[in-house]
């Protein structure tokens, strides 16, 4: 309904008036789920909006360089970003930005989730949530877990369920998704969050057994996986993101209309399958529930990266 009743309304602004070029900035490299993501919604926005929409990449800083484009852009609906949850922690990790992330950006709509899968190796001898605190409370030396880097996703979700079990980890950084699960193989972590996506084959191949799921209700793909919340953490929810912003100042008739014509995208029968390999649920609400949504998660983490004092240079 919000999407139906607001793509019917008539063109907002110049700025989205036939042909006029929709320039979207991916705020990561090629080939990771958000340009995946960019690419596919890109031509049902272009249909809609009636300008063609053209994913652009401008990656670095965990997402700073190219939010830092847009935030800079003019705010007339031509420049568009489509960042992930790092941005939620960047202000807290990152020093010297040249831009406010609330100041300088304004939300258009969340795009999808990732729910993150907590694996641990078979030899650990853990089959739930419950078993693996229990291994690890005796000897906390072995609550290492792997990351795909400092402030990733992955890393605040074990850093917050670690420290709401009582349990001091070590935390390893690792360059990548792969790397972390190749770490993971060889033992050298017995457990860690990490997408779906990287986590099924080895699943279903009895390679690693997955414990928990990070978000607040079952993964439809992963029905059998309890929620980290049922096995004892009431109120945890920590996954990844994918969402749109604007400049600031960009008028809300044009921002409505962007995030009715990317809810439209995200939604298309069509991708869903592609979207499911990729571990991604859509979850398009519109400018409002966006932004509620990323005022929740930074009070969240500013807190968590206070109080266990992680830091890049760490």
């Amino acid at each position: 309904m919000f999407r139906r009743a607001l793509l019917a309304l008539p063109l907002a602004a110049p700025a989205l008036a036939q042909d006029r070029p929709i320039r979207l900035v991916i705020a990561f490299p090629p080939g990771g789920s958000t340009d995946i993501l960019g690419r596919l919604i890109a031509p049902r926005m272009s249909e809609l909006l009636g300008g063609t929409v053209t994913p652009e990449n401008r990656s670095g800083a965990s997402g700073a360089v190219g939010a830092g484009y847009v935030a800079q852009a003019a705010p007339d609906g031509a420049t568009l970003l489509l960042d992930s949850g790092g941005q939620s922690v960047n202000p807290f990790l990152l020093r010297g930005l040249s831009f406010d992330y609330v100041r300088d950006l304004a939300p258009v709509t969340l795009l999808a989730t990732l729910p993150l899968l907590l694996v641990v190796r078979n030899e650990f001898g853990a089959a739930t949530l419950p078993d693996l605190l229990a291994r690890l409370r005796p000897d906390p030396s072995q609550a290492r877990y792997g990351s795909v880097g400092i402030g990733a996703r992955v890393h605040l979700a074990m850093a917050q369920l670690l420290r709401r079990a009582g349990i001091r980890g070590e935390h390893i950084p690792y360059r990548g998704g792969a790397d972390q699960i190749a770490g993971l193989l060889r033992g050298d972590t017995p457990m860690g969050f990490t997408s779906p996506a990287l986590a099924a084959p080895l699943v279903r191949d009895g390679r690693v057994r997955a414990v928990a799921i990070s978000s607040a209700a079952r993964s439809p793909l992963h029905p059998d996986v309890p929620t980290v919340a049922e096995q004892g953490f009431a109120g945890f929810a920590i996954g990844d993101w994918l969402g749109m912003l604007a400049p600031a100042g960009t008028p809300p008739p044009i921002i409505a209309r962007i995030a009715a014509a990317a809810a439209d995208a995200v939604n298309q029968p069509a991708l869903r399958p592609r979207l499911d390999a990729l571990g991604l649920q859509p979850a398009a609400e519109g400018p409002e529930a966006f932004a509620r949504f990323l005022a929740g998660e930074r009070m969240q983490f500013e807190v968590l990266i206070r109080e266990e004092g992680i830091r890049l240079d760490s």
